[in-house]
């Protein structure tokens, strides 16, 4: 089961490689990157989240809490509520918050949830409430990114609009995934799951 996990000291390095990369990137996309505060198309919809997006997450909202009681609280209400209406077609475990790892699991995932907004999302301010704690996937949505050895470069669908194929490779994001799955593993994870779990209450 998915509990609440400790955050690995290791991972502050790979945030700050993170953030470095994205301002690089950033830097080189100017104009073409259309991500501003406020724009939530990337907050929307279901994802697969390791157990170091997780740590990360409940580490984030127990800071908030320490700052901001009233703010953590709508968070988590917002995780509730999400979980109530989305649990009954979970593609995995509802009692550990665990995704499937079938082909059919796989498949129904990619049908999940594709329209809810995130728990994190503040529908007030249009910001993530855990912003310092976002997952991997988060971090790289927007610049020209890829995911692994030899797949195309791939970018937030309002980004680079009429910018050639050369303008968006020059802007392309590394992503240290090595680094990532070095650390994610040593957390002997049973799993993923998805942010609203992560950010259910604790007992």
């Amino acid at each position: 089961m998915l509990a609440k996990m400790t955050l690995p000291q290791a991972d502050s390095e790979l945030v700050r490689i993170m953030d470095a990369a994205l301002a690089d990137a950033t830097a080189r996309a100017g104009k073409w990157l259309a991500c501003r505060p406020g724009c939530t198309a990337c907050c929307h919809g279901a994802f697969a989240i390791n157990a170091l997006d997780v740590a990360r997450l409940q580490t984030a909202l127990a800071h908030l809490r320490a700052i901001n009681p009233d703010a953590a609280d709508a968070v988590q209400t917002r995780a509730r509520l999400w979980w109530a209406e989305w649990s009954g077609e979970f593609p995995g475990d509802t009692a550990t918050g665990l995704l499937g790892a079938s082909e059919e699991d796989q498949t129904r995932f990619d049908e999940f949830a594709n329209d809810a907004p995130c728990p994190a999302l503040d529908p007030h301010t249009g910001l993530c409430a855990v912003y310092d704690g976002r997952p991997m996937t988060c971090r790289v949505f927007g610049p020209p990114v890829r995911m692994g050895a030899g797949e195309a470069l791939g970018c937030c669908e309002l980004c680079f609009a009429g910018a050639t194929e050369a303008e968006i490779a020059a802007c392309e994001m590394t992503v240290p995934t090595g680094l990532e799955e070095q650390i994610a593993a040593g957390m002997n994870s049973p799993g993923e799951t998805v942010v609203a779990w992560a950010l259910l209450p604790r007992r």
